[in-house]
């Protein structure tokens, strides 16, 4: 059996690339950040090519440093940032624009028109998805509309549609696929008949020959070019990064859930073979679907989005400047014994779930001529605390269960002090696994179930282990005063930027 699998985790902010052995232990990391482009207020983009050339840097560069070869990866598994949209020229290979990233808004107006025209129940219904710019559907249509002949070349037949999966799996293999855990986030999935729909399709304007085939999540669905590591690699994983970090959590079983402290937050509720429809602003969703005895067996999720988690933490350093690394940031919050009253909501490009406000910005407020930078880093690290708490809440509401814990992982789950005020303010126990890299393991496991490498999901599961277990300590009427004031912050903030 070949020693290690490669798992290739490309975010928002960075592309690596994670060698994982048999244990599910990091063997090796290559990391490298990448530009984000911001054209106009409220949009972000990224180079897909530089996404491309710094993926395969940072893959080339891990088995160089291991003195490893094609040979010694049994397979590669791929995880993304979700939503993402690139558009490339089937002919030539290259993308006719910049990617347009999760994150941006500019396309809330035409999602505005669309809840004008009545068309929230079919989308919901269908994709189980909220109306809004975060999802692939309608920048997918901006690109067409607004980048010179796109649309003619569309409807020739000559582009192609791919979140970041697509994009990799196209420059490493040359097909063009994706799999129902991506496809379930782009507004054109039917997550029960588990196709592009068609109706859905036709109100956006996409022409079907767009779109990739949609595949499992775990399979061998290709190879790597021989030129890229020196020999073919099997492709035999691909999953957004939030539900490979559900996996990658061994949340595989109904009422787990596990939240991710990445760029954003986001927080899964496995909710098993049943699509449970949310009357709490949350999102259904696709978790993983795999191949067994024959047939295709889904497990689905309820999701809740915070649009900016650890993201805050960079403006912290890149803006405002008030730290040189982010991992100073708790030394600094920790440095005075509470907020100072400032309360901090990082609506930056609006708030997600329970809100879904394009329209709301980030909002300081409570300060006094005492608030010092600290102050902010403490309120800075509390929000992102306090928007999961919205989450559970809804969460909790929806699927008619209370939450026994809540698995964390990401990279601002090594912050203790976020940590424990995150079990304070959801009074739930908050556990953080020993490999917190669990959106790469998440990938790695789904590509070496489908070689063999791992026999099953139970031994999967097995491999979990606990690094240190966070316990409420917060009394009721401290948890409720302070929530009270967050929700009269997030008050403030909400609506701020004119719709028209």
């Amino acid at each position: 059996m070949s020693k290690f699998i490669l798992a290739i985790d490309q975010g928002t902010t960075s592309s690596r690339a994670i060698l994982f052995n048999h244990e599910g232990h990091i063997h090796g990391l290559a990391q490298q950040e990448y530009p984000q482009i911001f054209p106009e207020p409220g949009w972000v983009e990224h180079d897909a090519t530089a996404i491309w050339n710094s993926q395969l840097a940072v893959a080339q560069q891990v088995l160089k440093e291991h003195d490893l070869k094609a040979a010694d990866i049994a397979a590669l598994g791929i995880t993304n940032q979700r939503e993402t949209t690139v558009i490339w020229d089937r002919k030539t290979g290259i993308p006719i624009a910049n990617a347009i990233v999760w994150q941006d808004r500019r396309t809330a107006a035409y999602c505005d028109q669309l809840r004008a025209d009545g068309k929230t129940e079919l989308f919901q219904h269908k994709t189980g998805l909220i109306l809004d710019s975060y999802f692939s559907g309608t920048k997918v249509k901006w690109l067409l509309d607004n980048i010179p002949g796109a649309r003619a070349k569309a409807e020739r037949g000559e582009l192609a549609f791919g979140t970041i999966d697509s994009w990799l799996i196209y420059k490493l293999s040359g097909a063009h696929l994706t799999d129902s855990s991506n496809a379930s986030r782009t507004l054109m999935f039917n997550i029960h008949t588990q196709a592009w729909d068609e109706e859905l399709l036709t109100i956006l304007g996409i022409p079907p020959s767009l779109l990739p085939e949609v595949v499992t999540s775990s399979g061998v669905v290709g190879h790597t070019h021989a030129e890229l590591f020196g020999a073919p690699i099997a492709i035999a994983g691909i999953a957004g990064d939030q539900h490979a970090a559900t996996f990658g959590q061994a949340c595989h079983q109904p009422g787990m859930a596990k939240n991710t402290y990445g760029t954003g937050c986001f927080m899964l509720l496995n909710t098993g073979a049943q699509a449970i429809r949310s009357q709490n602003n949350l999102l259904t969703t696709i978790g993983w679907a795999l191949e067994a005895e024959g047939a295709r067996h889904t497990s689905y999720m309820l999701e809740g989005s915070v649009f900016m988690g650890g993201a805050i933490v960079q403006w912290l350093r890149d803006e405002l400047g008030i730290i040189h690394r982010s991992a100073d940031v708790e030394a600094l919050a920790t440095s005075v014994p509470d907020n100072g009253g400032v309360v901090f909501v990082p609506a930056f490009s609006g708030l997600g779930a329970p809100y879904w406000d394009s329209y709301a910005r980030g909002t300081i407020l409570g300060m006094t001529r005492g608030s010092n930078k600290a102050h902010i880093a403490r309120a800075a690290l509390e929000s992102i605390a306090y928007q999961n708490v919205d989450l559970l809440d809804a969460m909790q509401k929806d699927a008619q269960l209370a939450l026994q814990e809540l698995r964390v992982d990401g990279g601002a789950s090594r912050n203790d002090l976020l940590m424990q005020f995150q079990a304070d303010i959801l009074n739930v126990p908050v556990v953080r696994p020993v490999v917190t890299e669990t959106t790469a393991l998440g990938a790695a496991y789904l590509a070496g179930l489908a070689v063999g490498y791992w026999s099953s999901q139970q031994e999967i599961t097995a491999q979990w282990k606990m690094d240190k277990r966070f316990e409420p300590g917060m009394s009721a009427d401290e948890r409720e005063h302070r929530l009270h004031t967050w929700h009269r912050a997030v008050e403030r903030a909400q609506a701020w930027e004119s719709k028209d």
